[in-house]
């Protein structure tokens, strides 16, 4: 049975029902990971917990190592991943306390992120056309729907920089250009994931109106806590009936992403490089 990744975002600092858990501090050639990595058992599959921006939130956006996260996600056996992310909405649809399974993704953030393993004297190109796995994608949509929450099946995932929200004008060019959601986080989980051959998909939950929005200056510090706290809690009432179907999956579309992506002539790749790669690339030498 298939191993699935939780990366818990805003809010989501732990799992309940997890059974049989265990605190694992992984080591990566990138770094530390956000936190430890919780392991266990959730409907008779075996999960990896990871909280994104560190318990007590002590990481920004900017400052999340996303590589080590997804490295020791691998590490660990992970095949696939559920990304749950608080975002804002860019649609009077998208209301509060909805969730959206997006299937796109369209990238604003900048170099202070280190987006590939790929580096340092070696090049991989995966495709990347469409971000979110679908086989995910269905679960999760379908499971939402059990679960009593109010889904959109579809949507535009814009991910900025941060740490600062957007200003009006920038939140009326996204609408405009056709984004649905707003967040600060999953574009660079997404293509790690992708190159690590691990298939991805997120659950965003909506907590407010971005800027663009006319009751967006009523909303308080106070409500979008109270929205993020009940958006948690059916997170996990959604992850309790999605990860056991997932875990029933017999192949990933993220599989073989490496397969034609590495362009680097074999011969060139440096000792260490293919040494701090093997968990990645080793099939393909």
């Amino acid at each position: 049975m298939a191993v699935i990744g939780i990366i818990g975002g805003s809010g989501l600092y732990a799992m309940e029902g997890i059974k049989n858990v265990k605190e694992i501090a992984v080591k990566t050639p990138f770094g530390s990971p956000s936190d430890r990595f919780v392991t266990g058992t959730l409907g008779g599959v075996k999960v990896v917990f990871l909280a994104r921006h560190g318990r007590g939130h002590r990481f920004s956006p900017s400052e999340v190592n996303y590589r080590a996260n997804i490295y020791g996600m691998k590490k660990l056996g992970v095949e696939a991943i559920v990304s749950v992310s608080a975002c804002g909405s860019l649609r009077e649809e998208m209301k509060p306390l909805d969730f959206v399974v997006p299937d796109q993704l369209v990238d604003r953030t900048n170099k202070t992120r280190e987006t590939s393993f790929f580096t340092d004297g070696i090049v991989a190109h995966v495709g990347f056309a469409e971000p979110f796995a679908e086989e995910l994608r269905k679960i999760l949509i379908a499971s939402a729907h059990e679960a009593g929450a109010t889904v959109h099946s579809k949507g535009t995932y814009i991910v900025i920089e941060g740490p600062q929200f957007s200003t009006k004008a920038e939140s009326h060019l996204y609408r405009s250009w056709g984004m649905d959601i707003i967040g600060m986080t999953n574009i660079t989980e997404a293509k790690l994931a992708r190159e690590a051959e691990i298939s991805y998909a997120t659950l965003a939950a909506v907590t407010d109106y971005d800027c663009w929005h006319e009751a967006h200056d009523t909303v308080t510090v106070e409500m979008i806590i109270a929205n993020l706290q009940k958006n948690v809690g059916m997170s996990k009432k959604i992850l309790q009936i999605a990860i056991p179907l997932m875990g029933k999956i017999k192949e990933f579309s993220a599989r073989d992403a490496l397969k034609y992506a590495m362009i680097t002539d074999r011969k060139k790749i440096a000792k260490e490089t293919k040494k701090r790669l093997e968990l990645l690339i080793g099939k393909y030498l």
